[in-house]
């Protein structure tokens, strides 16, 4: 999971360098989609532990291009509800339905797919030089 690295362009970065041209970077990890109140995502947090270091969908895909990958995508294999949260957020005396319509379906597990781009072909001897 990238989200656990303090340093997630230098993962990437790293990623991309140890591929071959053409190699494939697929990787399972959390991700937010849309904005969360920075209230409710710290309490996210305290019941998800791994949410702590998600990166927005955008931010996410900024960071694998800046790294240098190409065909990119992120395929969400589990949306999280507020069911999914009701009875440790409860406890931690927060009022879940209040918050409700900011958590429901942001937190997502996903897989993040992306491409390091093969170099292009020499159209002959001169153009590779």
């Amino acid at each position: 999971m990238i989200n656990l690295s303090a340093d997630k362009d230098k993962v990437l970065r790293e990623a991309f360098r140890v591929l071959r041209p053409g190699g494939r970077l697929a990787v399972s990890d959390v991700v937010v989609r849309g904005d969360v109140p920075e209230q409710v995502r710290r309490s996210m947090e305290m019941w998800v532990g791994c949410i702590a270091g998600a990166l927005h969908d955008d931010e996410y895909i900024g960071k694998l291009v800046k790294a240098g990958f190409s065909g990119i995508g992120i395929e969400p294999t589990r949306v999280y509800s507020i069911e999914d949260a009701r009875q440790f957020l409860t406890g931690e005396g927060i009022d879940v339905d209040a918050i409700a319509p900011q958590v429901e379906d942001k937190f997502i597990s996903a897989f993040i797919r992306a491409v390091k781009p093969a170099p292009k072909e020499c159209c002959g001897p001169a153009c590779c030089s």
